[in-house]
């Protein structure tokens, strides 16, 4: 059964969307400027790459006995795996980094150095959470049977406990798509009939999956254990410790994004339709944290400007700072909200606050007091 499409009202504003289209692409022409990656960008890829593999390749063939040092540079390859996935990846894979095409589907396909399926990551992320983002049953990003993140959503008593150890399901994540989330997806996709929005047939996309697993494990774990004097289960710990930190670093940065207290959720309804069109329905469902922080955006690819992103996937995040000034004024014109959080903090306490409340119960009984 094919995933259920979705009705966006398109009577709702229209004016609102029409507008700020108009000024942010005006933006560009009119500075004479790419939408795409400048210089900076660039200059990021390098340094996240470097950052990646510079570790590997040292602890490969630079001879050294030190433990603590052997764990730190697997720790270092983590946050460099997730400087790749916020500032590189995501941006190729969206087709925003550049305007060839072979150019976004190469550094796109960096997902899989990180161990990670471009192909699953696409229709988890563009398809399904950019289309349908905070839709229960249709956005795959609120979706763990362990975790309740909307009040749309069925509650369950071992969730009361959820805002406490909610850090380590989410450091798992990286570690959960590497070992079976691509296997369970790809099966869901195919019985959602949703691989062929990548140009892919169910056998092509698994043997891709296979193979790329194969070359993966064999560079993180058969390299290592051969080239180095540490031992297979210091190996192991190694690359937990990578794929932990940067689950946790990605958890971290998108959940304060979409799952706060002041975010709405939505579901359909008896005629798959839900109440405002595409671009209201991102603003409600969307907030912004931290945007003075430049070297914060900087290393995250620019996704506290989350709001920026979702109306405009297609444009490189390098450029989100400054339609920003656009984005909200023609919110406030429209009286439209525009959610931000002065701090990173700020948005992750209400994130937590919001998981908490879900979980407890708390959200569901101030719902019935009001």
């Amino acid at each position: 059964m094919s995933t259920p499409i979705v009705r966006f009202n398109t009577k709702d504003r229209p004016e609102f969307v029409k507008e700020l289209r108009t000024k942010t692409y005006a933006y560009f022409k009119e500075n004479n400027i790419s939408q795409h990656a400048n210089a900076n960008m660039k200059i990021k890829t390098v340094f996240m790459l470097i950052l990646y593999l510079a570790p590997f390749i040292t602890m490969l063939f630079y001879p050294f006995t030190s433990t603590l040092l052997f764990y730190s540079l697997w720790a270092i390859m983590g946050v460099g795996m997730a400087g790749i996935g916020l500032s590189v990846m995501h941006d190729a894979n969206h087709g925003a980094y550049s305007t060839k095409k072979y150019v976004n589907q190469s550094l796109g396909y960096l997902a899989n150095l990180l161990g990670v399926s471009h192909v699953n990551w696409k229709i988890q992320h563009n398809v399904l959470h950019h289309s349908f983002t905070n839709i229960d049953a249709h956005d795959a990003d609120i979706e763990n049977p362990f975790m309740r993140f909307s009040p749309t959503q069925e509650s369950k008593k071992g969730q009361r406990f959820q805002a406490y150890y909610a850090p380590f399901l989410y450091s798992l994540m990286t570690l959960y798509w590497y070992i079976a989330k691509d296997f369970d997806r790809l099966k869901r996709y195919k019985n959602d009939d949703l691989i062929k929005t990548q140009g892919l047939t169910y056998g092509k996309a698994l043997t891709e999956i296979i193979l790329n697993k194969i070359w993966y494990t064999i560079l993180m774990f058969g390299a290592p254990i051969f080239l180095t004097p540490f031992a297979w289960w210091q190996v192991i710990i190694g690359f937990l410790i990578m794929q932990l930190l940067c689950g946790l670093i990605l958890a971290l940065i998108f959940q304060p994004a979409h799952v706060l207290e002041e975010t709405q959720f939505f579901e359909i309804d008896e005629n798959n339709s839900v109440e405002n069109n595409w671009a209201i329905h991102q603003m409600t469902t969307t907030a912004n944290f931290a945007n003075k922080s430049t070297w914060f955006s900087w290393f995250i690819g620019g996704l506290n400007f989350q709001i920026e992103h979702h109306l405009f996937p297609n444009i490189c995040h390098v450029h989100y700072s400054k339609i920003s000034k656009i984005v909200k004024e023609t919110a406030e014109e429209y009286g439209i909200p525009y959610h931000h959080h002065t701090t990173f903090y700020d948005a992750l306490r209400s994130h937590f606050s919001l998981i908490n409340a879900l979980g407890t119960g708390k959200y569901d009984e101030q719902l019935k007091t009001q």
